[in-house]
């Protein structure tokens, strides 16, 4: 039986994260975790760097016609990434 000030967990660590000030830090580095599925293994293995900082979303590529494909797909991604992180993460992805 629950208690009224009982939480999920699930609803303690979100408000954790937000009382320390850390979920955008948190969110960001899902973004790394979350590559490999949003991109697939092949391009996920051909990048070499890849963080977030300040709603960029900075990738060092080593194959230039993935950089490429990945430029002509980048609302999508950023779509996607947001869409995952259910918040605004990223507005532009800058190729190193």
């Amino acid at each position: 039986m629950r208690k009224t000030n009982d939480k999920t967990l699930k609803e303690a660590i979100e408000q954790m994260l937000n009382v320390y000030k850390i979920k955008r830090r948190f969110d960001e580095t899902g973004v790394v975790n979350f590559w490999p599925q949003l991109v697939g293994k092949s391009v996920a293995n051909r990048t070499k760097e890849l963080f977030v900082r300040d709603k960029k979303l900075f990738l060092r590529i080593e194959s230039s016609v993935i950089k490429h494909e990945l430029t002509l797909m980048r609302t999508q991604i950023i779509e996607k990434i947001n869409e995952e992180a259910k918040s605004i993460l990223v507005e532009e992805i800058i190729f190193l």
